[in-house]
């Protein structure tokens, strides 16, 4: 294969410390194989249109690297990627969840040991304790953390305007807020809307105020079945009181995901629990003249004034033992993540960057997604436990899995709150078998 020199850039003077050594990394990157990696990941429309520009853009700073990429929305893509990694034909660069690394490269055969592209990737650019979150079972780094990220509400402003009430801020107000669209608005509108893996994580928060332990940890669940009924009971109750609508309503608008549900879109479903860092595609959605606003984590879950939230690692990066050329997958992560043109393109449709390199180019350019940062700083503020990424394992969080079984069978009234628990805990105590 042909091999190219590139000359080193010239980038502007003042930098940050923390861009000295990204730039450096770059320097090393001069000698590259002209060739073909392949990148995948998933999301909503303005995170795939900023990552296909910082794709272009890297393909013009290193000529000869030709990048194919493969994007989509969530939906059932986690199904199609374990398929590939288990046939070793998956991409050079994936996108990947925390839990990834339990599921599927548990022998540590199929993500590549990044600390072998060090001298590509510039891993001081993030806090070790980051890191170590996605060590491998033999110690190797799996992938490197693109952002943190938890769970918060955002609400339509604007329908709550029209409701006469403000949004809420509180357990207390959400559940008035119920009564309130009822009686004002109408039977269609409901200030909160929550599909299967939603539940399980208000749940959780809820479960995690109230008892003060984490729902997982330890290498086992943490909860009786009788606690875990408790707050499937809670679930329940939003139903019973108008403030989310029943999996058999969210079933019949017939869309793929929430964003995508012409009832949010109009304002019907007036609020949501989201990550802090998929904003944007919710606000792109709303009809023109709709205001969503971040909202607050509440503390009367319990008595003692406990959020129960958690943090994660919101996704990561990383580089199939598969490739052929793991240096240009290399480069191509440490450009996305730690290059100043590639930070500034990718920007925060990923949440807000753990790389001090990427973090110093968007903050000196104030060009931190405010509502992100707003959410971000609010999460991290309230976040009490770190999740367990089991917990997000496909066997519980699948199209097929435990929760949209046990939350779809209830919201359908196929059992009660007793057989959930109990199907709930076995599910649950199954990821650790």
């Amino acid at each position: 294969m042909k091999m190219r020199k590139i000359l080193s850039l010239g980038l502007a003077a003042v930098m940050t410390l923390s861009l000295g050594s990204a730039l450096t990394v770059q320097a090393e990157q001069a000698d590259y194989e002209e060739c073909t990696i392949k990148f995948a990941w998933w999301g909503g429309d303005s995170r795939h249109e900023a990552t296909q520009k910082a794709v272009d853009a890297f393909m013009a700073k290193y000529p000869g690297i030709n990048v194919e990429v493969n994007f989509g929305a969530w939906s059932d893509w986690e199904a199609a990627r374990a398929l590939e990694f288990q046939s070793g034909t998956a991409a050079d660069v994936n996108q990947i969840n925390l839990s990834w690394i339990n599921e599927f490269d548990s022998d540590a055969s199929v993500f590549l040991d990044l600390n072998e592209v060090a001298d590509i990737i510039d891993l001081s650019q993030w806090e070790q304790v980051n890191l170590d979150m996605m060590k491998d079972s033999n110690g190797g780094q799996a992938g490197v953390p693109v952002a943190m990220t938890g769970r918060i509400f955002y609400w339509d402003k604007t329908t709550f305007d029209e409701a006469g009430i403000a949004v809420p801020t509180s357990l207390a107000e959400l559940r008035e807020a119920g009564k309130v669209f009822q009686e004002k608005l109408g039977d269609d509108y409901y200030p909160l809307a929550l599909g299967e893996f939603d539940r399980m994580i208000l749940m959780t928060f809820y479960l995690q105020a109230k008892y003060g332990k984490a729902i997982m940890a330890d290498g086992a669940v943490q909860f009786t079945e009788e606690e875990l009924q408790d707050g499937l009971n809670f679930i329940m109750s939003l139903e019973a009181d108008h403030v989310i609508p029943s999996i058999v309503t969210i079933d019949g608008d017939a869309a793929a995901s929430i964003d995508q549900n012409p009832k949010f879109i109009s304002g019907k479903y007036a609020g949501i629990l989201e990550w802090d860092s998929a904003a944007k595609k919710y606000i792109d959605a709303l009809e023109e003249g709709r205001e969503l606003v971040v909202g607050e984590e509440f503390t009367d879950f319990g008595d003692n004034g406990a959020t129960g939230v958690f943090s994660k690692v919101s996704l990561g990066f990383a580089i199939s033992t598969t490739s052929e050329h793991p240096k240009e997958s290399a480069m191509l992560i440490n450009y996305l993540l730690n290059d100043p043109e590639g930070a500034a393109i990718m920007g925060t449709e990923r949440g807000i960057p753990e790389s001090k390199a990427a973090y110093a180019v968007l903050d000196e350019a104030g060009s931190l997604d405010p509502v992100i940062a707003e959410a971000h700083g609010k999460v991290m503020a309230a976040a009490e436990y770190a999740e367990e990424p089991r917990f997000e394992s496909n066997d519980l969080k699948g199209s097929e899995g435990t929760y949209k079984y046990v939350f779809g069978g209830l919201s359908y009234g196929e059992f009660d709150t007793a057989e959930g628990a109990a199907e709930l805990l076995d599910g649950m105590n199954a990821v650790f078998e």
